[in-house]
């Protein structure tokens, strides 16, 4: 064994013990999506004092920390996004009123005094003052604030009942309001016992929460002093507790408002991730039986890779502390099919190194393998990323965690290749039953298929202009299905409100449109989710209304369960549109600044303008369909530019590489060479990634269904597109212009087919 071979296994058995170690030794952190709960953004606004930047937004933080402490709600987590937004999840939490109540409120928590009685329709007398009711409906007229939240250090709700008063609620105060406090009651307690005066009224939000008079022990210009008080009155545990939370919070420096809530049932998340690992587990199963029936020992070996990759993968994931959300999971299942890929463009280079020069052996053949395919596997996976990390920083919500898995999954599949798999695979091939049995490698013949394109040889971009008019053709009609039928926004687009529900019994959806239209949403969207459940889509409505249908639902159905309860506000739906449009121009504009540099300018408007082509079928087939367009279908649109381009740079390393080794022919020639040449690759990387995508197609459930669908025939639409649409376009641009051929860099393989003229003494080259 080579000093290079011991140091790659020495590293492959660190990186699979240290994986395994994190595996076993680190719990996933689940999403609310997966494991069930409630999550609220929440979006601050400007005061008539103060700017909600991100300063405020952080102490509003503290505040709202504080109060979802308050709740105890397990695990709670807070965090600022952007300049002035903050993301509350309560996992677990499955009332949204209760959430509402206590982290949506503005909780302005003031204490005045009261000046007299006063008649509905009274209007203050001077600045400061208002006119209001009391706790029992009496109008009161209330002067400026002596006092106000931020004076109060402490709250509690608490009984005691050797005193017979029920709940009561204590307040503690800090130094300053404990002399506002003081003050405060001093001046009431001068008035008789009886009078209006007497009372000090506390207000939250703009109401009068209580009004108690002072005792008539508080001497006259003295107060209460101590730097605590009770607030006694018709509470109960809950009601009590909820207050002494609020008071305890403190006041919001800015006000808040509620841009976006989500609640997932706590069974959804366990379906999918069970879901998920079917598909995972039978998606490996057939992969790895696909490659060793392609590929034989090598195969094998590669499949062998593909589960410590699965490994890594997972290991980095729980190591970072990303979290795991339900796209990500697709994600996390979809790179699994496409980790393959890098072993295919070795294994495929080094059959044709082996066919190539036989006599140098497999170890020589295999070595020049992986040196052959390093560009196209780091320019296929380079654009790959670029693509997850445009979803990482331009997407929001769980979307991001796709983008996270999937840069995650690139990261790991080429460990697992040029690591793990390559110290496998040269082990094997320096065995001498395996180097005398060279067969068993399943690199020692070009395969069927590379030998039946071989021995025809078609001139394929002789009908390069017919395929870019087949591809025009189904561009019309996608743009067509988006005129006709428009482009169906889901609620995370277009705002409003959506739920779906579960029953034990099925509901007609005829009888469940009407019931929710009796209930109040004439215009509410009611159809089939999956095969049981009932989707609702409104407009805007509140959590009480939302409550009305589940009401309206339940006295047909029988109980029902909320599975998903999503609320977007107008604003919030504009934002993540104008995101998700800029996501995707971007990710072309990268994807063609990075092929520009890595090959020529024609290269990379023409893999853009395939990209475009195969985003836009897709897109016009989900608008035939009816299917909506939403967070997740931004992850798949962004995957289908990562998959198409993928496939495109794959033939555009061999094109570049063919116009080195062969300059003095026709660049269309060389164009047609590379394609013929990487046919192999294509369709036995696309089986591998089709396996997983079929499998969460059948077991993923209704949104990574669509997201499946859309990856499919994103899949299919680009493996054409890469050789039909892309190469063609190549063809045409540079036919345009008088470019010298690049500089050889890596030296193509000589063909079989040249072989054989060579050795039969021909001077042919077919």
């Amino acid at each position: 064994m080579s000093r290079a071979s011991l140091v790659r296994a020495i590293v492959s058995l660190i990186i699979v013990a240290g994986a395994l170690y994190f595996a076993i030794s680190t719990p996933a952190r689940l999403g609310l999506d997966l494991r069930g709960g409630t999550q609220i953004v929440l979006e601050t606004k400007d005061s008539p004092t103060t700017k909600a930047d991100a300063a405020a937004t952080d102490r509003a933080l503290e505040v709202l920390r504080r109060r979802v402490d308050a709740l105890g709600v397990a695990e709670p987590n807070l965090t600022r996004s952007g300049e002035n937004r903050i993301i509350v999840e309560l996992p677990g939490l499955q009332d949204p009123r209760e959430a509402e109540r206590v982290v949506g409120r503005t909780a302005q928590l003031t204490f005045h005094p009261v000046l007299a009685a006063a008649q509905k329709g009274d209007k203050p007398e001077k600045k400061g003052e208002r006119v209001i009711q009391d706790e029992a409906g009496q109008w009161i007229r209330l002067g400026p604030a002596a006092l106000t939240g931020e004076g109060v250090s402490d709250a509690a709700g608490r009984t005691d009942p050797s005193r017979g008063t029920g709940w009561f609620v204590t307040i503690d105060f800090n130094g300053k309001g404990d002399d506002a406090w003081t003050k405060l009651t001093a001046k009431a307690a001068c008035a008789p016992v009886g009078d209006p005066t007497r009372r000090v009224a506390i207000v939250l939000d703009n109401k009068v929460i209580s009004s108690p008079q002072v005792s008539p022990d508080v001497p006259c210009n003295v107060g209460i002093v101590g730097g605590s008080t009770e607030i006694t009155g018709a509470f109960d545990q809950q009601s009590a507790q909820e207050l002494a939370a609020l008071i305890k919070g403190g006041a919001l420096p800015v006000p808040v408002e509620i841009v976006e809530q989500r609640v997932i049932g706590p069974t959804l998340g366990k379906e999918a991730i069970e879901a998920s690992a079917q598909a995972a587990i039978i998606g490996l199963a057939l992969t790895g039986l696909f490659i060793v029936a392609v590929y034989r020992l090598m195969g094998f070996l590669a499949t062998l890779a593909l589960a410590c990759y699965t490994l890594i993968s997972y290991a980095i994931l729980v190591a970072l502390g990303a979290t795991l959300t339900l796209p990500g999971l697709a994600g996390f299942v979809l790179a699994i099919g496409m980790a393959i890929d890098a072993n295919v463009l070795i294994f495929e280079r080094a059959r044709e190194e082996y066919a190539a020069t036989p006599k140098r052996g497999l170890l020589s053949a295999l070595t020049r393998g992986f040196s052959g395919a390093w560009s196209a596997i780091i320019d296929s996976n380079v654009t790959t990323v670029l693509a997850a990390g445009l979803l990482f920083f331009l997407a929001s919500g769980p979307v991001r965690g796709f983008g996270v898995t999937l840069s995650i999954g690139v990261l790991a599949s080429m460990i697992s290749a040029l690591v793990v798999a390559r110290m496998l695979t040269e082990w094997a091939v320096r065995r001498s039953f395996v180097r005398n049995h060279p067969g068993v490698t399943g690199l020692s013949s070009i395969g069927r298929v590379r030998s039946w394109i071989t021995d025809r040889s078609p001139n394929l971009m002789r009908h390069g202009r017919t395929f870019l008019l087949v591809s025009a053709l189904l561009t019309v009609l996608a743009v067509g299905g988006i005129a006709a039928k428009g482009l169906n926004l889901g609620v995370e687009f277009a705002g409003g409100r959506q739920l779906v529900y579960s029953s034990n019994q099925p509901i007609d959806v005829d009888e469940a449109r009407e019931a929710v239209a009796d209930a109040g949403f004439p215009r509410a969207v009611v159809q089939r989710s999956g095969d049981d459940d009932i989707s609702v889509r409104t407009e805007q409505i509140t959590t009480d209304e939302a409550l009305r249908i589940e009401r309206a639902l339940e006295r047909l159905a029988g109980d029902v369960e909320k599975e998903r309860d999503e609320l977007i506000g107008p604003s919030l739906g504009a934002e993540l549109r104008t995101k998700a449009l800029i996501a995707l121009g971007v990710a072309l504009l990268a994807q063609m600044v990075y092929l520009a540099i890595r090959f020529r300018w024609t290269f990379g408007v023409s893999a853009v303008l395939a990209m475009f082509h195969d985003l836009l079928i897709v897109v016009g087939l989900f608008a035939w369909l009816g299917k909506p367009f939403d967070g997740v279908f931004l992850a798949a649109a962004l995957t289908i530019i990562g998959l198409s381009v993928n496939d495109t740079v794959v033939v555009f390393d061999r094109v570049r590489e063919l116009w080195a080794s062969n300059p003095r022919r026709p660049f269309a020639e060389n164009a047609n060479q590379a394609v013929l040449q990487t046919v192999p690759r294509t369709v036995n990387t696309g089986m591998g990634a089709m396996f997983i995508l079929a499998a969460l197609a059948v077991l993923g459930g209704d949104s990574l269904t669509d997201f499946a669908i859309a990856l499919l025939v994103g899949l299919l639409v680009g493996t054409y597109s890469s050789s039909f649409v892309a190469t063609p376009l190549a063809i045409e641009l540079q036919a345009r212009r008088n470019d010298p051929p690049p500089r050889v860099r890596t030296r193509a393989p000589e063909s079989v087919a040249r072989r054989r003229a060579r050795q039969s003494g021909s001077g042919a080259v077919v």
